[in-house]
Protein backbone atom coordinates (compact mmCIF):
# COMPACT_ATOMS: atom_id res chain seq x y z
CA UNK A 1 0.00 0.00 0.00
CA UNK A 2 1.46 3.69 -1.05
CA UNK A 3 0.21 6.38 -0.06
CA UNK A 4 1.07 10.04 -1.38
CA UNK A 5 0.18 13.10 0.41
CA UNK A 6 -0.23 16.17 -2.17
CA UNK A 7 0.85 20.04 -1.75
CA UNK A 8 1.07 20.36 1.70
CA UNK A 9 3.16 21.94 4.52
CA UNK A 10 5.15 19.66 6.10
CA UNK A 11 6.35 20.31 9.73
CA UNK A 12 9.67 18.55 10.23
CA UNK A 13 12.45 19.58 13.49
CA UNK A 14 13.60 22.69 12.59
CA UNK A 15 10.92 23.95 9.97
CA UNK A 16 7.59 23.75 7.95
CA UNK A 17 8.72 23.34 4.09
CA UNK A 18 5.82 22.99 1.45
CA UNK A 19 5.83 19.34 -0.60
CA UNK A 20 4.63 15.96 -0.85
CA UNK A 21 5.62 12.78 1.40
CA UNK A 22 5.05 8.93 0.19
CA UNK A 23 4.73 5.50 2.47
CA UNK A 24 4.80 2.48 1.38
CA UNK A 25 3.90 -0.37 3.82
CA UNK A 26 4.49 0.77 7.31
CA UNK A 27 7.46 2.77 6.17
CA UNK A 28 7.92 6.73 5.06
CA UNK A 29 9.87 7.03 1.93
CA UNK A 30 10.15 10.61 0.89
CA UNK A 31 9.31 13.86 2.72
CA UNK A 32 9.14 16.59 0.75
CA UNK A 33 9.91 17.93 -2.57
CA UNK A 34 7.44 17.06 -5.44
CA UNK A 35 7.18 13.48 -5.86
CA UNK A 36 6.18 12.34 -8.79
CA UNK A 37 4.92 8.57 -7.85
CA UNK A 38 2.53 6.40 -8.86
CA UNK A 39 0.46 5.56 -5.22
CA UNK A 40 -2.83 3.55 -4.34
CA UNK A 41 -4.07 6.51 -2.31
CA UNK A 42 -3.51 9.94 -3.09
CA UNK A 43 -4.58 12.82 -0.30
CA UNK A 44 -4.73 16.64 -1.11
CA UNK A 45 -2.96 18.49 1.98
CA UNK A 46 -3.38 21.41 0.44
CA UNK A 47 -4.06 24.07 3.11
CA UNK A 48 -2.87 21.06 5.85
CA UNK A 49 0.02 20.89 7.87
CA UNK A 50 1.68 17.11 7.94
CA UNK A 51 3.09 15.86 10.85
CA UNK A 52 4.58 13.21 12.47
CA UNK A 53 2.17 11.17 14.63
CA UNK A 54 1.19 12.30 17.79
CA UNK A 55 3.02 10.88 21.35
CA UNK A 56 0.19 11.77 24.46
CA UNK A 57 2.80 10.87 27.28
CA UNK A 58 0.15 10.32 29.85
CA UNK A 59 -2.89 8.87 29.84
CA UNK A 60 -5.31 6.22 32.35
CA UNK A 61 -7.20 4.12 30.31
CA UNK A 62 -9.17 0.88 32.71
CA UNK A 63 -7.63 2.02 35.95
CA UNK A 64 -9.05 1.28 39.24
CA UNK A 65 -8.98 3.55 41.58
CA UNK A 66 -10.16 1.50 45.44
CA UNK A 67 -13.80 0.18 43.76
CA UNK A 68 -13.97 2.47 40.58
CA UNK A 69 -12.84 1.76 37.33
CA UNK A 70 -12.14 4.70 34.44
CA UNK A 71 -15.10 5.18 32.24
CA UNK A 72 -12.78 4.81 29.54
CA UNK A 73 -10.66 1.64 28.50
CA UNK A 74 -7.64 0.93 26.08
CA UNK A 75 -10.55 0.02 23.24
CA UNK A 76 -12.71 3.63 23.85
CA UNK A 77 -9.85 5.63 24.80
CA UNK A 78 -7.35 5.12 21.90
CA UNK A 79 -10.64 5.37 19.75
CA UNK A 80 -10.40 8.61 20.54
CA UNK A 81 -6.70 9.45 21.03
CA UNK A 82 -6.17 8.34 17.05
CA UNK A 83 -9.33 10.42 15.88
CA UNK A 84 -7.55 13.27 18.02
CA UNK A 85 -4.15 12.63 15.77
CA UNK A 86 -2.36 10.67 18.61
CA UNK A 87 -1.41 7.69 17.43
CA UNK A 88 0.80 6.45 20.42
CA UNK A 89 0.12 6.53 23.68
CA UNK A 90 2.26 5.58 26.78
CA UNK A 91 -0.06 4.47 29.77
CA UNK A 92 0.83 3.76 32.86
CA UNK A 93 1.17 -0.20 34.00
CA UNK A 94 0.30 -0.11 37.65
CA UNK A 95 2.13 -2.04 39.85
CA UNK A 96 0.08 -2.46 42.86
CA UNK A 97 1.36 -3.58 46.36
CA UNK A 98 2.80 -7.26 46.26
CA UNK A 99 2.63 -7.32 42.49
CA UNK A 100 5.43 -7.86 40.58
CA UNK A 101 6.18 -5.13 37.66
CA UNK A 102 6.16 -8.33 35.05
CA UNK A 103 2.26 -8.45 36.38
CA UNK A 104 1.79 -5.34 36.16
CA UNK A 105 3.13 -5.32 32.34
CA UNK A 106 1.19 -8.60 31.61
CA UNK A 107 -1.92 -7.15 33.19
CA UNK A 108 -2.00 -4.29 31.09
CA UNK A 109 -0.84 -6.12 27.92
CA UNK A 110 -4.30 -7.42 28.34
CA UNK A 111 -6.17 -4.79 28.45
CA UNK A 112 -4.54 -3.21 25.35
CA UNK A 113 -4.88 -5.85 23.48
CA UNK A 114 -8.13 -4.03 20.19
CA UNK A 115 -6.02 -0.47 20.86
CA UNK A 116 -7.02 1.96 17.85
CA UNK A 117 -3.56 3.68 18.12
CA UNK A 118 0.11 2.37 19.37
CA UNK A 119 0.53 1.70 22.70
CA UNK A 120 3.83 1.59 25.18
CA UNK A 121 4.09 1.69 29.04
CA UNK A 122 5.61 3.17 31.65
CA UNK A 123 5.80 1.13 34.85
CA UNK A 124 4.27 3.10 38.28
CA UNK A 125 5.92 1.35 41.16
CA UNK A 126 4.30 1.37 44.41
CA UNK A 127 7.34 -0.32 46.11
CA UNK A 128 10.95 0.20 45.64
CA UNK A 129 12.52 -3.00 46.98
CA UNK A 130 15.14 -5.63 46.14
CA UNK A 131 12.54 -7.74 44.41
CA UNK A 132 11.58 -4.72 42.34
CA UNK A 133 14.86 -3.68 41.42
CA UNK A 134 15.43 -7.16 40.20
CA UNK A 135 12.93 -6.62 37.78
CA UNK A 136 14.45 -3.69 36.32
CA UNK A 137 16.45 -5.76 33.53
CA UNK A 138 13.19 -7.76 32.35
CA UNK A 139 11.44 -4.35 32.29
CA UNK A 140 13.75 -2.90 29.43
CA UNK A 141 14.47 -6.24 27.37
CA UNK A 142 10.29 -5.82 27.01
CA UNK A 143 10.71 -2.32 26.28
CA UNK A 144 9.65 -0.38 29.05
CA UNK A 145 12.08 1.99 30.21
CA UNK A 146 10.20 4.64 31.88
CA UNK A 147 9.17 4.41 35.22
CA UNK A 148 6.82 6.37 37.83
CA UNK A 149 6.67 7.42 41.53
CA UNK A 150 3.45 9.11 43.78
CA UNK A 151 4.72 11.16 46.62
CA UNK A 152 1.00 11.31 47.19
CA UNK A 153 -2.05 8.66 47.42
CA UNK A 154 -1.75 5.70 50.72
CA UNK A 155 -1.83 3.15 48.14
CA UNK A 156 1.05 4.24 45.68
CA UNK A 157 3.21 7.19 47.88
CA UNK A 158 6.71 6.01 48.40
CA UNK A 159 9.39 8.42 50.69
CA UNK A 160 11.80 10.67 49.12
CA UNK A 161 14.54 8.20 49.78
CA UNK A 162 13.12 6.12 47.79
CA UNK A 163 12.64 8.51 44.64
CA UNK A 164 16.31 9.26 45.41
CA UNK A 165 17.30 5.58 45.02
CA UNK A 166 15.45 5.36 41.77
CA UNK A 167 16.90 7.74 39.88
CA UNK A 168 20.18 7.12 40.88
CA UNK A 169 19.76 3.67 39.82
CA UNK A 170 17.77 3.71 36.80
CA UNK A 171 19.97 6.83 35.36
CA UNK A 172 22.89 3.92 35.10
CA UNK A 173 20.44 2.22 32.93
CA UNK A 174 19.54 5.55 30.63
CA UNK A 175 15.92 5.03 32.27
CA UNK A 176 13.79 7.76 33.75
CA UNK A 177 11.38 7.92 36.14
CA UNK A 178 8.64 10.70 36.63
CA UNK A 179 7.15 11.81 39.80
CA UNK A 180 4.03 13.48 40.59
CA UNK A 181 5.06 16.11 42.77
CA UNK A 182 2.65 17.49 45.71
CA UNK A 183 3.16 17.22 49.42
CA UNK A 184 0.78 14.40 50.54
CA UNK A 185 0.74 15.27 54.57
CA UNK A 186 -0.07 18.74 53.95
CA UNK A 187 -2.62 18.10 51.80
CA UNK A 188 -4.38 15.42 54.09
CA UNK A 189 -4.27 18.36 56.99
CA UNK A 190 -5.82 20.62 55.05
CA UNK A 191 -8.42 18.25 53.98
CA UNK A 192 -8.93 17.39 57.31
CA UNK A 193 -9.18 21.22 58.25
CA UNK A 194 -11.36 22.36 55.64
CA UNK A 195 -14.12 19.54 55.88
CA UNK A 196 -13.92 20.07 59.85
CA UNK A 197 -15.07 23.47 59.15
CA UNK A 198 -18.11 22.00 56.80
CA UNK A 199 -16.30 22.81 53.39
CA UNK A 200 -16.88 20.22 51.49
CA UNK A 201 -17.54 21.48 47.86
CA UNK A 202 -15.61 20.76 44.82
CA UNK A 203 -14.26 24.22 45.30
CA UNK A 204 -12.00 22.93 48.18
CA UNK A 205 -10.46 20.55 46.40
CA UNK A 206 -8.19 23.17 44.69
CA UNK A 207 -8.04 25.04 48.02
CA UNK A 208 -6.68 21.75 49.85
CA UNK A 209 -4.08 21.73 46.96
CA UNK A 210 -2.59 25.38 46.74
CA UNK A 211 0.11 26.10 43.96
CA UNK A 212 2.70 26.05 47.53
CA UNK A 213 1.94 22.34 47.88
CA UNK A 214 3.02 21.01 44.15
CA UNK A 215 6.00 23.29 44.57
CA UNK A 216 6.89 21.86 47.33
CA UNK A 217 7.17 18.47 45.47
CA UNK A 218 9.31 19.96 42.53
CA UNK A 219 11.76 20.92 44.64
CA UNK A 220 11.99 17.63 46.91
CA UNK A 221 12.32 15.83 43.28
CA UNK A 222 15.20 18.65 42.26
CA UNK A 223 17.31 17.94 45.32
CA UNK A 224 16.77 14.25 45.30
CA UNK A 225 17.96 13.95 41.77
CA UNK A 226 20.78 16.41 41.95
CA UNK A 227 22.12 14.19 44.83
CA UNK A 228 21.61 11.19 43.10
CA UNK A 229 23.57 12.75 39.63
CA UNK A 230 20.21 11.90 37.66
CA UNK A 231 17.75 13.42 35.62
CA UNK A 232 14.31 15.08 36.80
CA UNK A 233 10.79 13.92 35.31
CA UNK A 234 8.00 16.00 36.57
CA UNK A 235 4.56 14.52 35.45
CA UNK A 236 1.59 17.31 34.83
CA UNK A 237 3.25 20.53 35.92
CA UNK A 238 0.61 22.84 36.69
CA UNK A 239 2.20 26.00 38.55
CA UNK A 240 4.41 28.99 38.08
CA UNK A 241 6.62 28.36 41.27
CA UNK A 242 7.37 24.71 39.94
CA UNK A 243 8.62 25.76 36.84
CA UNK A 244 10.39 28.27 38.92
CA UNK A 245 12.21 26.18 40.92
CA UNK A 246 12.83 23.63 38.13
CA UNK A 247 14.39 26.66 35.79
CA UNK A 248 16.90 27.11 38.78
CA UNK A 249 17.66 23.60 38.98
CA UNK A 250 18.49 23.76 35.40
CA UNK A 251 20.31 26.63 36.52
CA UNK A 252 22.70 24.67 38.71
CA UNK A 253 23.40 21.84 36.20
CA UNK A 254 21.08 20.00 36.20
CA UNK A 255 19.06 17.50 33.73
CA UNK A 256 15.14 18.31 34.01
CA UNK A 257 12.42 17.10 31.65
CA UNK A 258 8.46 18.90 32.44
CA UNK A 259 5.58 17.42 31.14
CA UNK A 260 2.63 19.80 30.99
CA UNK A 261 -1.18 19.36 30.23
CA UNK A 262 -3.85 21.28 28.17
CA UNK A 263 -6.02 21.63 31.46
CA UNK A 264 -3.70 23.95 32.29
CA UNK A 265 -3.43 25.95 29.52
CA UNK A 266 -7.02 27.04 29.19
CA UNK A 267 -8.82 25.64 32.49
CA UNK A 268 -9.64 28.09 35.52
CA UNK A 269 -10.04 27.18 39.11
CA UNK A 270 -13.11 29.45 39.13
CA UNK A 271 -14.98 26.81 37.31
CA UNK A 272 -14.68 24.42 40.22
CA UNK A 273 -17.71 26.65 41.15
CA UNK A 274 -20.22 25.67 38.23
CA UNK A 275 -23.17 23.36 38.95
CA UNK A 276 -21.03 20.82 37.52
CA UNK A 277 -17.68 21.95 39.17
CA UNK A 278 -16.88 17.97 40.03
CA UNK A 279 -16.01 17.07 36.52
CA UNK A 280 -13.04 19.65 36.83
CA UNK A 281 -11.63 17.91 40.09
CA UNK A 282 -8.22 16.13 39.12
CA UNK A 283 -4.50 16.08 40.53
CA UNK A 284 -2.82 19.15 40.58
CA UNK A 285 -6.53 21.15 40.32
CA UNK A 286 -7.04 24.01 38.14
CA UNK A 287 -4.83 27.10 38.49
CA UNK A 288 -5.14 30.84 37.63
CA UNK A 289 -4.72 32.73 34.67
CA UNK A 290 -1.52 33.51 35.77
CA UNK A 291 0.25 30.12 35.77
CA UNK A 292 -1.77 29.49 32.53
CA UNK A 293 0.88 32.61 30.77
CA UNK A 294 3.57 31.12 32.83
CA UNK A 295 3.02 27.51 30.76
CA UNK A 296 2.35 29.35 27.82
CA UNK A 297 5.55 31.40 27.34
CA UNK A 298 7.57 28.11 28.75
CA UNK A 299 6.44 26.45 26.01
CA UNK A 300 7.79 28.95 23.80
CA UNK A 301 11.41 29.10 24.75
CA UNK A 302 11.11 25.52 24.59
CA UNK A 303 11.14 25.08 28.61
CA UNK A 304 8.24 22.50 28.73
CA UNK A 305 9.07 19.14 27.03
CA UNK A 306 6.45 17.99 25.92
CA UNK A 307 2.26 17.98 26.49
CA UNK A 308 0.57 14.86 27.76
CA UNK A 309 -3.10 14.61 28.74
CA UNK A 310 -3.28 13.01 31.80
CA UNK A 311 -6.81 11.39 30.25
CA UNK A 312 -8.20 9.86 33.81
CA UNK A 313 -12.62 9.53 32.90
CA UNK A 314 -15.10 9.09 35.28
CA UNK A 315 -18.71 9.61 34.32
CA UNK A 316 -20.62 12.12 36.34
CA UNK A 317 -22.54 9.47 38.48
CA UNK A 318 -18.95 8.22 39.54
CA UNK A 319 -18.05 12.04 40.43
CA UNK A 320 -20.96 12.57 42.42
CA UNK A 321 -19.63 10.37 45.13
CA UNK A 322 -18.31 13.60 46.48
CA UNK A 323 -21.05 15.78 45.55
CA UNK A 324 -21.21 16.11 49.60
CA UNK A 325 -17.52 15.95 50.16
CA UNK A 326 -15.12 16.99 47.94
CA UNK A 327 -11.74 14.44 49.04
CA UNK A 328 -14.21 11.44 47.85
CA UNK A 329 -14.88 12.84 44.35
CA UNK A 330 -12.55 10.35 41.92
CA UNK A 331 -9.68 12.78 40.72
CA UNK A 332 -9.28 13.12 36.73
CA UNK A 333 -10.90 14.08 33.46
CA UNK A 334 -11.31 13.04 30.11
CA UNK A 335 -9.43 14.71 27.36
CA UNK A 336 -7.01 12.36 25.17
CA UNK A 337 -9.07 13.81 22.03
CA UNK A 338 -8.83 17.23 22.34
CA UNK A 339 -4.99 17.75 22.92
CA UNK A 340 -3.62 18.77 19.46
CA UNK A 341 -6.68 21.35 18.75
CA UNK A 342 -6.63 22.67 22.26
CA UNK A 343 -2.70 23.44 21.73
CA UNK A 344 -3.11 24.78 18.42
CA UNK A 345 -5.58 27.23 19.38
CA UNK A 346 -4.33 28.53 22.74
CA UNK A 347 0.09 28.55 21.86
CA UNK A 348 -0.17 28.76 18.82
CA UNK A 349 -3.31 30.73 17.26
CA UNK A 350 -2.52 32.41 20.77
CA UNK A 351 1.50 33.91 19.30
CA UNK A 352 3.22 31.33 21.82
CA UNK A 353 4.34 28.62 19.73
CA UNK A 354 4.59 28.17 16.08
CA UNK A 355 4.04 25.32 14.26
CA UNK A 356 7.62 23.51 14.36
CA UNK A 357 7.73 23.94 18.60
CA UNK A 358 3.69 22.45 18.17
CA UNK A 359 5.41 19.38 16.14
CA UNK A 360 8.26 19.14 19.04
CA UNK A 361 5.73 19.34 22.02
CA UNK A 362 3.49 16.57 21.05
CA UNK A 363 5.41 14.42 19.29
CA UNK A 364 9.20 14.81 18.81
CA UNK A 365 10.45 15.29 22.11
CA UNK A 366 8.22 12.41 23.57
CA UNK A 367 9.96 10.04 20.84
CA UNK A 368 13.32 11.33 21.82
CA UNK A 369 13.24 10.92 25.10
CA UNK A 370 10.88 7.71 25.52
CA UNK A 371 13.06 5.39 22.86
CA UNK A 372 10.98 5.85 20.00
CA UNK A 373 12.95 8.23 17.97
CA UNK A 374 13.49 7.97 15.28
CA UNK A 375 11.15 5.44 14.60
CA UNK A 376 8.77 7.91 15.33
CA UNK A 377 8.60 11.55 15.77
CA UNK A 378 9.65 12.58 12.63
CA UNK A 379 9.32 12.97 8.85
CA UNK A 380 12.04 11.15 7.26
CA UNK A 381 12.44 8.13 4.89
CA UNK A 382 12.41 5.28 7.12
CA UNK A 383 10.09 6.52 10.17
CA UNK A 384 6.82 4.65 10.47
CA UNK A 385 4.19 5.86 8.54
CA UNK A 386 2.40 7.19 11.45
CA UNK A 387 1.72 10.40 10.13
CA UNK A 388 -1.32 13.39 11.35
CA UNK A 389 -2.61 15.88 8.28
CA UNK A 390 -4.21 19.01 10.82
CA UNK A 391 -6.45 21.37 9.20
CA UNK A 392 -5.76 24.88 10.97
CA UNK A 393 -8.98 26.31 9.44
CA UNK A 394 -11.35 23.90 10.81
CA UNK A 395 -13.51 25.76 13.40
CA UNK A 396 -15.34 24.11 15.84
CA UNK A 397 -16.80 23.83 19.49
CA UNK A 398 -15.82 20.66 20.96
CA UNK A 399 -18.81 18.47 22.55
CA UNK A 400 -18.56 15.50 24.90
CA UNK A 401 -21.36 13.94 22.58
CA UNK A 402 -18.95 14.20 20.03
CA UNK A 403 -15.89 13.08 21.28
CA UNK A 404 -15.13 9.45 21.04
CA UNK A 405 -14.26 8.93 24.69
CA UNK A 406 -16.65 6.79 27.14
CA UNK A 407 -17.02 9.15 29.47
CA UNK A 408 -20.49 11.31 29.66
CA UNK A 409 -18.68 14.76 30.55
CA UNK A 410 -15.86 16.97 29.11
CA UNK A 411 -13.71 19.07 31.23
CA UNK A 412 -13.65 21.34 27.57
CA UNK A 413 -17.40 21.06 26.80
CA UNK A 414 -18.20 24.38 24.61
CA UNK A 415 -14.49 25.14 23.72
CA UNK A 416 -13.81 27.16 20.34
CA UNK A 417 -10.99 25.45 18.52
CA UNK A 418 -9.30 26.54 15.46
CA UNK A 419 -8.49 23.41 13.91
CA UNK A 420 -8.57 19.54 14.22
CA UNK A 421 -6.71 16.79 13.24
CA UNK A 422 -8.32 16.09 9.99
CA UNK A 423 -7.01 12.44 8.29
CA UNK A 424 -4.33 10.33 10.31
CA UNK A 425 -2.46 7.57 8.94
CA UNK A 426 -1.51 4.52 11.31
CA UNK A 427 1.57 2.06 9.97
CA UNK A 428 0.70 3.17 6.64
CA UNK A 429 -2.97 2.82 6.46
CA UNK A 430 -5.61 5.66 6.59
CA UNK A 431 -7.56 4.95 9.87
CA UNK A 432 -9.13 8.67 10.61
CA UNK A 433 -10.45 10.59 6.85
CA UNK A 434 -11.73 14.14 7.33
CA UNK A 435 -12.46 13.22 11.41
CA UNK A 436 -14.05 10.34 11.62
CA UNK A 437 -12.78 6.73 12.40
CA UNK A 438 -12.87 4.82 9.67
CA UNK A 439 -10.83 1.67 10.48
CA UNK A 440 -10.57 0.60 14.42
CA UNK A 441 -8.29 -1.97 16.25
CA UNK A 442 -5.31 -1.20 14.55
CA UNK A 443 -2.99 -0.28 17.60
CA UNK A 444 0.63 -1.87 18.52
CA UNK A 445 2.65 -3.04 21.42
CA UNK A 446 5.26 -0.16 20.92
CA UNK A 447 8.57 -2.07 22.34
CA UNK A 448 10.97 1.36 23.44
CA UNK A 449 14.73 1.36 23.36
CA UNK A 450 16.87 3.63 26.38
CA UNK A 451 15.46 6.37 26.88
CA UNK A 452 17.35 9.50 24.77
CA UNK A 453 18.49 11.65 27.65
CA UNK A 454 18.98 15.39 25.32
CA UNK A 455 19.11 17.57 28.12
CA UNK A 456 21.90 15.36 29.32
Amino acid sequence: MRILIKNASLVFEDRVEKGDLLTEGQRIVQAGGNIDAPADQVIDGSGCFVFPGFIDTHTHFDLEVGSTVTADDFISGTKAAVVGGTTTVLDFATQERGMTMMDAFHKWSKKAEGSSCHYGFHMAVSEWNADRIAEIPKMIENGVTSFKMYMVYDNMRVSDGQIYEAIQRLAKEDCIIGIHCENDDIIKARVRELKAAGKTSSRYHAVSRPNVVEADGVGRLMDAAYLAKGPAWVVHLSTREGLAIARRARERGQEVYLESCPQYLVLEESMYDEPDGAKYVMSPPLRSKLDQEALLEAMGTGEIDWIGTDHCSFTMAQKSAGKDDFSKTPNGGAGVQNRAEIVYTRAVKGGFIDMVAMGQLLSTRAAKLFGMYPRKGVLQAGSDADIVIFDPDAPHTIHMATNLHACDNSPYEGYEAAGMARDVILNGELVVAKGKLIAAGRGEYVRRDRCGRYRK
